[in-house]
């Protein structure tokens, strides 16, 4: 039967997808981060041994103007390796420099990487930088930033969120806050004012310029409507540089019940809609890998993983913010139940998706299983 239903999902894809790239790494990944619009990051996240960190770049048939259609290939190349000798739970490329940050148990620092120009094939530990302890230790949540310092915003819980200058390791900026909940979500909203999403959904900002270093509360913490919603996430949409974009600045956030919330940043008292999205998470995995993203060139649009084996993408734009209801996805990427590894009964788990920066409907996902996509998904037809 899972033959049967394999060969059916690989003849839809044909219609469903305008290109589909799979490939299998050697380990599992629970993040995906890009270092160029060709080139992601991925790294493994196994305790008990040294994990790999990979540069991977693109199938280049993925980065033809032209779309390929549908080519199952092992067309990743590696272009960087290393090795942690911790679970790889966190990693955030340093814009405009060869820099790496990485974090995973058992405790909460991070580990600075180079891929280093002069031998091509090499990624290095070069040092850490701690976070200051808060409560139970546990892995750091990271931001970067493109400014100069280059700087990572980093904490466990609300009362030890901080601000490092990753060359000199100089803290720039240390939290004062009135509680000590624990962090899901960090951000940079601009170069001086971040925002931390709390495990329970609560939202905080502080402006890093101000001598105080206030972590204040923003908004209303949601309304727990249902059993399984104990944890959450949340993504960023900020405001586009390009004069022309017309989608607002927004926060998402999901819960481990699978209910959507979104909020716009310039008016955090009120909530702008929200929608049940997925059933509430469960069994082994829990709310371990939730995951909620903004497609950064489709208005409107926005992608949720971390409930089973798939990728859903939803276009918001028709949510009702006065009377929630149930939504229905836009399109629903299933290919990690169909064409992964077979040598396990349990079906593989998403762990991680991102939207590329420049192709509209092109996502890459993978899978506890090992399998890695790249996809690109075609306009739904006609009627749907």
């Amino acid at each position: 039967m899972e033959e049967e239903e394999e060969e059916e999902w690989l003849f839809e894809s044909l219609r469903l997808y305008n290109d589909l790239h799979v490939f299998e790494l050697q380990d599992p990944t629970r993040v995906i981060e890009w270092t160029g619009e060709k080139r992601v990051c991925v790294a493994g996240y196994g305790n008990g041994r040294r994990n790999e960190i990979l540069q991977l770049v693109l199938p280049p048939r993925l980065c033809a103007k032209e779309n390929q259609g549908l080519c199952p290939e092992r067309d990743f190349k590696v272009e960087h390796g290393g090795f942690s000798d911790r679970p790889v739970f966190s990693l955030k490329h340093v814009p405009r420099t060869s820099l790496l940050l990485t974090s995973g148990p058992p405790d909460n620092a991070l580990q600075v990487w180079r891929m280093e120009p002069d031998e091509t094939d090499v990624m290095k530990p070069v040092t850490s930088i701690p976070t200051k302890p808060g409560g139970e230790d546990g892995w750091a949540k990271m931001a970067t930033t493109s400014g100069k310092p280059s700087r990572v915003l980093h904490g466990t819980r609300t009362d030890n969120v901080q601000v490092t200058d990753i060359e000199t390791k100089q803290t720039l900026f240390m939290a004062a806050s009135v509680n000590s909940e624990g962090i899901s979500t960090l951000a940079f909203l601009d170069e001086a004012t971040a925002l931390a999403c709390s495990t329970k959904g609560q939202l905080f900002r502080a402006d890093t310029r101000q001598a105080s270093n206030l972590l204040t509360t923003v908004g209303q913490q949601p309304e727990t409507s249902a059993p399984g919603e104990q944890s959450w996430c949340a993504a960023v949409r900020r405001c586009q540089a390009d004069a022309s974009a017309t989608d607002d600045p927004l926060i998402a956030r999901l819960s481990s019940s699978g209910r959507v919330v979104l909020t716009d940043l310039r008016d955090t008292a009120n909530t702008l809609a929200t929608a049940q999205c997925c059933g509430p998470t469960s069994g082994l995995h829990g709310a371990d890998f939730l995951s909620v993203s903004f497609a950064p060139l489709l208005r409107g649009c926005l992608s949720v993983s971390g409930f089973d084996g798939t990728v859903r993408i939803y276009d918001t734009r028709h949510w009702d913010p006065l009377m929630p209801e149930e939504a229905k996805p836009l399109f629903l990427h299933k290919g990690h139940l169909l064409s992964g590894a077979r040598d396990t009964e349990t079906p593989p788990w998403v762990t991680a998706h991102t939207w590329h920066p420049s192709r509209p409907r092109t996502l890459l996902s993978a899978a506890s299983d090992g399998s890695l996509h790249a996809w690109d998904w075609a306009d739904p037809p006609a009627g749907r």
